[in-house]
């Protein structure tokens, strides 16, 4: 097995390679695949395709919907409304297929799962595209309506209007996933979040809604539609959330076991996964069961996501050493923030129960903000980030393509004052942490079993 894994030895974490790989073309055809797909020529080569065919679609909506009449920009029965639809489509699908494209490069460990955790990543990951899409598309147009007061457009216009949206929806839909990272999906996770709750209250009918609290915008009683966007956003953000401690948790294992090879304690990265899973599970669990359902089930719900997270903060030393010291000052502050807002709510009553929801909601999400940025500073740091895995991927495959990679199941010895390589990282289990990249039949020792 050839291991191109980052190792904090180096820059960048590679090896020089120096010869080519044996063993037929299998995984000789593998890695000039890969190069392909890794190429940024040819990424936005295909995200070029991709508008392309979304472009073509909102051409043939408009053509079908609004050939032979005119129509406002905004509103029932506009172009607003049919282009929300279109982009929503379009982004989904163009996610898709960056995420397939993403699955064979940089995140091949996200289909050495279980199918069912792969089927809930995708579907969390189309819905929140599909979502920002719509979101973005209504607000637009709406603006544009706003602006021009009582214009409509005839069949061409509304066309080349469809047109232009579904290219840009497939377009940055592909590029959005192709290239989906830690950092980028805990921004968009933030987007959907405040995009989401702040249409919902945009939305809602009754305006004196936060006289309650904030999940009176999932009762019905603010308006139907309020009602579904407030209750679909904290659904679908759990769900995502539980997918970026997939994320958090690969990006973790490679730097954890180089620090404890360095003497620094063992970190227990489970504690972060686990917790993040099930703060994601009782956001899903509060946007399913709305308070008027049922108070006791939406209110468990909210009281052990706020215990997970309080425990999480203040134990982060003991389950994360060798952090910045920084990331742990911040942490405390941030859990002293916390527990002011609590007592600004009760007993001070300074302000109600959507104030304090709102305020621990900012503390939540500022912090996962501030540990994201730093996780990637630190990555990066020691050569194991997004950028230096395809680097290390593109130079493999640019060797085999000249006959200088390195011989498969042989590892180079080291030079003079050169480090001696590592061991890439294994989880506890002893299966690779799927932060390098194996190429060629998946074996130890070169006879085609698993290891």
């Amino acid at each position: 097995m050839t291991d191109f894994s980052a190792t904090p030895q180096t820059a960048t974490g590679r090896w020089p390679l120096t010869r080519a790989p044996e063993g037929g073309s299998g995984p000789l055809s593998r890695l000039l695949s890969i190069r392909r797909l890794t190429s940024p020529v040819a990424r936005e080569s295909l995200a070029i395709w991709v508008a392309i065919a979304a472009g073509v679609a909102g051409a043939a909506v408009g053509i079908l919907v609004f050939l032979g009449r005119r129509a406002p920009l905004s509103g029932d029965f506009s172009v607003g409304t049919a282009a929300a639809i279109l982009t929503a489509a379009a982004a989904g699908l163009a996610c898709l297929v960056g995420l397939a494209r993403s699955t064979r490069t940089t995140h091949q460990w996200m289909i050495q799962r279980h199918w069912a955790w792969m089927v809930g990543d995708a579907v969390g990951l189309v819905v929140v595209h599909a979502s920002i899409a719509v979101m973005a598309c209504l607000a637009l147009f709406r603006l544009f309506q706003e602006s021009f007061t009582g214009l409509t457009v005839d069949g061409i216009a509304s066309t080349v209007m469809l047109t232009i949206t579904g290219s840009v929806a497939g377009y940055l839909g592909f590029n959005s996933s192709a290239r989906i990272s830690t950092r980028s999906l805990s921004t968009l996770l933030a987007l959907f979040m405040a995009s989401g709750m702040i249409v919902s209250m945009l939305l809602a009918e009754n305006p004196f809604w936060w006289h309650a609290f904030f999940s009176e915008l999932g009762t019905g009683q603010a308006g139907i539609l309020s009602f579904w966007t407030f209750n679909t956003t904290l659904t679908v953000s759990g769900l995502v959330l539980t997918t970026l401690s997939s994320f958090i948790t690969q990006d973790l294992f490679s730097w954890a076991r180089a620090q404890a090879r360095m003497g620094v304690r063992k970190a227990r990265i489970g504690v972060l996964r686990w917790s993040l899973f099930i703060i994601g599970l009782c956001m899903m669990g509060a946007g399913v069961v709305p308070i008027n359902f049922s108070d006791p089930v939406h209110s468990t719900f909210i009281r052990v996501l706020g215990v997970v997270f309080i425990v999480l903060l203040a134990s982060i030393q003991l389950w994360l050493p060798g952090f910045p010291a920084a990331v742990y000052v911040g942490t405390y502050l941030m859990l002293a923030l916390g527990i002011m807002a609590t007592l600004l709510w009760f007993p001070l009553r300074y302000y109600n129960l959507t104030g304090f929801e709102l305020a621990m909601g900012g503390v939540i999400y500022a912090w996962l903000v501030v540990f994201i940025r730093n996780l990637d500073a630190v990555l990066t740091e020691a050569g194991m980030g997004d950028q230096a895995r395809e680097e290390a991927v593109e130079e493999a495959a640019g060797a085999v393509g000249s006959g200088t990679a390195p011989r498969a199941g042989r590892t180079p010895a080291p030079g003079p004052g050169t480090a001696a390589r590592t061991t890439p990282a294994l989880q506890p289990d002893g299966r690779p942490a799927f932060r390098g990249w194996q190429v060629g039949p998946h074996a130890s020792d070169g006879d085609g079993r698993r290891p």
